[in-house]
């Protein structure tokens, strides 16, 4: 994350009720790229702070974003995709968070998509008409089972309705976080939109839970959206021949941390489905051993890596079992965008962690030790 985003947490120390909340609503926003593994550009932070200052709206906060990515020499910049996205995203939650406006209905959530990412995403706002899926690291490759795309509109009012009906006043507090859990975990496996899901239901939840009474305007998001991802991963996954079964306790940890100001591990690592065979060692077969290893080593692959985030720690993994192997192929291992893929090497790069030698058609990664 760039260093002027640590910026903020002096906003919100000062403890100025105005500047505290903006504050902490665009650290939030900032920080759910990660999701993506998108950053955010040094003019979005300073245009950040003008507006965490008094001194712009957030309607000239967007309209410098939007004349900013006008401009031909940035137009020219191989990061513009990236960057362009992850700091018209952040603005446009910052503006929604911003709003005390909310309807709960499916169209609240499909509303949330197209502004987020009109001009983005072609299919902003539209629900997808195929079926998809997606490798994960954390499940050895495989993927989740998301809703089939005939029947993504039927689920979602499905769904909605048996909230909307639902009766919270029986439940203590911790049991209704515990139903929290599950309906943020059902929306997000639907996955009505081709990309963005994460970050949509996201911004979806943190403005229905205010609803529910909630104060969740706090840097959760922000310093843990690539676990809040992970997590949501774990509570939809199963595989009965495999004795894997569908868990929500890492996604409720995060709701707990959330809501009630609990201090959870939130810890990526102890998602991995290999992790958890590590509970008792005995019954772990040695063909695993290695992998279980691997998950356990992964901040050893570099010592500047302590820090990495899941998505650099899989990449790494990858080079480092395999140095000449390609963007293109790191993306379809982890299940991402090679324009994903491409701004973490970028990104790894610049932090010194990997270096490209020879170029690239005869080109190998090196991940470096010191």
């Amino acid at each position: 994350m760039k260093e002027g985003y640590l910026d903020f947490d002096a906003y919100i120390r000062q403890g100025e009720p105005d500047k505290k909340e903006k504050a902490s609503i665009w650290r939030t926003a900032i920080g759910l790229q990660a999701v993506d593994g998108l950053q955010v550009s040094e003019y979005l932070i300073q245009t950040a702070k003008q507006h965490i200052e008094g001194d712009i709206t957030l309607k000239k906060a967007k309209a410098l974003i939007d004349s900013y990515y006008q401009s031909e020499s940035v137009r020219k910049n191989a990061e513009t995709d990236e960057t362009q996205e992850a700091d018209k995203v952040s603005q446009r939650i910052t503006e929604l968070l911003s709003e005390k406006s909310f309807a709960f209905n499916p169209a609240q959530l499909i509303a949330i998509h197209r502004h987020l990412f009109l001009g983005i995403y072609k299919f902003a706002g539209k629900i997808r008409d195929y079926n998809i899926t997606k490798k994960e690291w954390i499940l050895r490759g495989e993927t989740v089972y998301y809703a089939g795309a005939d029947m993504i509109s039927e689920t979602l009012k499905y769904d909605f309705a048996q909230e909307k009906a639902f009766d919270y006043s029986t439940l203590t507090l911790s049991e209704a976080i515990g139903h929290i859990t599950q309906f943020c975990s059902n929306i997000w496996q639907i996955h009505p939109f081709g990309e963005g899901n994460t970050r949509t239901t996201a911004v979806f939840m943190i403005k229905y839970l205010r609803t529910l009474g909630f104060n969740v305007a706090n840097d959760m998001f922000a310093e843990n959206s690539w676990y809040f991802r992970n997590a949501l991963v774990r509570a939809n996954y199963t595989n009965i021949v495999k004795g894997i079964n569908y868990n929500t306790s890492f996604l409720e940890r995060f709701f707990r941390n959330l809501l009630l100001g609990e201090n959870n591990p939130l810890l990526n690592r102890e998602m991995h489905l290999d992790w958890e065979e590590t509970i008792d060692p005995e019954k772990v077969q040695p063909s695993t051993q290695s992998a279980i290893q691997s998950v356990k080593n992964d901040n050893e692959l570099s010592p500047k890596c302590k820090n990495c985030t899941l998505e650099e720690l899989a990449v790494l993994r990858i080079m480092q079992q395999n140095p000449s192997v390609t963007q293109k192929q790191i993306a379809a291992l982890i299940g991402k965008s090679e324009r994903t893929v491409k701004t973490l090497t970028i990104h790894m790069t610049e932090k010194g962690i990997i270096i490209r030698r020879n170029g690239k058609r005869n080109g190998y990664w090196e991940i470096l030790s010191e």
